[in-house]
């Protein structure tokens, strides 16, 4: 993606063929990226977990207004979570919502194979798949379609403050170009200061570019891993150290490693390649550890 790093596919909904997920909610594969939109072990209980439950939304639904900024809206399902987390715990919750994407395609081709929402999220689905503007009397919400590189410049002009963002793109190995210190940063302008961020990602890499952008982290640890590469299933970040959990000694050494360079794009038009190319450059002449060894010194295989 350029709004979503998962929609710098071409508008071709023919492409957009669902894969059932493990709790029996769909996604789509991206053959642009080679990736699925979401994890296979369930899209929908991701969306729950990564992201609604991740930012804190049932504690912040007991206020009267939120705002939500949802980066790489693709099939809708972390709105629809974060909407139906809020209205159980306050039905009287005010949300305003922005939500970013490239291909409107992607949210119109996942009306078809949506899991049951509530109606008054499905409402709100259709809205923004069709028309990319709703108005609810519990909802203001808008789906600005384009390079997120640049729409969400326009939200910080327009000083735009969100208690809770969502950050989905695809792998940073695929679509650098929504992990950059540079984007990132702007993208933290559009936090409230009170706010949460999170990301499914665990990279070093984002979560240094989330460091530089002056974000706290925090880890988002998996239940019960099963192999020692399982130590995270995703990162959370706030501008104070507080309802975070911190990350253990092993996630903080791996951001010393050659990893933990991050990628830059600073003037937030490069391709891809240009941007991978820069991070491997700075990597080669970094003295750092290496990753493998950090790898290697804590039995990661």
């Amino acid at each position: 993606m350029m709004a979503s790093s998962k929609n710098l596919a071409p508008a071709l909904n023919s492409i957009w063929q669902p894969q059932p997920t493990a709790d029996g909610s769909f996604t789509f594969f991206s053959p642009e990226f080679g990736e699925t939109f979401h994890s296979l072990g369930g899209a929908r209980q991701e969306a729950f977990e990564k992201f609604a439950i991740a930012t804190d939304l049932p504690g912040k639904a007991q206020a009267s207004h939120l705002r939500l900024l949802d980066i790489c809206y693709g099939l809708g399902y972390n709105t629809a979570a974060a909407l139906e987390v809020i209205w159980q715990h306050n039905p009287t919750c005010q949300v305003t919502l922005i939500g970013l994407e490239l291909d409107v395609g992607v949210a119109q081709a996942a009306l078809g194979v949506m899991p049951p929402w509530p109606a008054s999220v499905q409402e709100i689905l259709e809205g923004l798949a069709r028309q990319q503007r709703v108005s609810t009397p519990r909802c203001e919400a808008r789906l600005l379609i384009g390079d997120a590189r640049q729409t969400i410049q326009d939200l910080v002009c327009q000083g735009f403050q969100a208690d809770a963002i969502f950050l989905d793109p695809f792998s940073p190995q695929r679509c650098p170009q929504l992990w950059t210190v540079e984007f990132l940063s702007l993208v933290a302008q559009c936090l409230a200061p009170e706010g949460h961020l999170a990301t499914y990602c665990r990279a070093a890499a984002v979560r240094c570019a989330l460091q530089e952008a002056g974000l706290h982290l925090g880890t988002l640890p998996i239940v019960a891993p099963q192999h020692r590469h399982e130590w995270a299933q995703g990162t959370v970040a706030r501008w104070q150290p507080d309802q975070l959990i911190p990350l253990s000694l092993m996630e903080q050494e791996h951001l010393q490693t050659r990893a933990g360079i991050p990628y830059r794009d600073p003037h937030l038009r490069d391709t891809a390649q240009a941007i991978r190319w820069r991070r491997q450059v700075e990597q080669q002449t970094a003295n750092r550890e290496s990753t493998s060894r950090w790898r290697q010194r804590w039995g990661i295989t």
